[in-house]
């Protein structure tokens, strides 16, 4: 399976990935909008790195999908 892009954001794809799986950790089925309201505060900031590193949490998390009960992901 290739990486996802970073789409210009100054992490790396491991660390993209461990920021999505946080953020499905500390805000479940809210993850996605808790990640794209930051994403929109970069934008509105003009921090375009910022932007960019969000963008590519927000990928991540879509592609892992929501969570389940039992705490899991599905795939």
């Amino acid at each position: 399976m290739r990486p996802l892009p970073t789409l210009g954001s100054p992490i790396s794809d491991r660390e993209l990935w461990q920021c999505a799986r946080q953020q499905l950790s500390q805000h479940g089925d809210d993850a996605m909008v808790a990640a794209a309201l930051k994403m929109d505060a970069m934008l509105e900031a003009g921090d375009h790195a910022g932007y960019a590193t969000w963008a590519g949490i927000v990928l991540r998390i879509a592609k892992l999908g929501p969570q389940v009960d039992d705490g899991e992901t599905r795939h």
